[in-house]
């Protein structure tokens, strides 16, 4: 949608200037040094506008990418603690269920 608005605001001034410069009392050789100038000067615009657009675009992508990878960091993070917990309880029990065994192997 804003590339479809950008290109009929480039189109706009494009025929604007054109309009503009041949109804202006001038030669035909000034008529097109004008109209070359003007179409240089929009696509001097263009060009600029497209790459501060391809910038911001980069930037925001390299926002979104971050804070993915912190979430993704965040999960890993919380999963991992609840696997440590898990085996910690794991660990206790077999640790005490050798006890038990132990002692009551060693019981006459």
């Amino acid at each position: 949608m804003a590339k479809g608005k950008f290109s009929l605001a480039v189109l706009a001034g494009v025929v604007g200037a054109a309009v503009g410069v041949l109804l202006a009392p001038k030669s035909g050789k000034d008529t097109r040094e004008e109209l070359k100038q003007k179409a240089k000067e929009v696509k001097e615009t263009a060009d600029d506008k497209a790459k501060k657009v391809r910038a911001a675009v980069k930037d925001s992508s390299k926002e979104v990418e971050a804070k993915e990878l912190g979430d993704l960091a965040d999960e890993a993070k919380i999963r991992a603690a609840r696997i440590a917990d898990d085996a910690k309880k794991t660990g206790t029990s077999v640790a005490n269920s050798a006890k038990t065994h132990l002692n009551d192997t060693k019981k006459p």
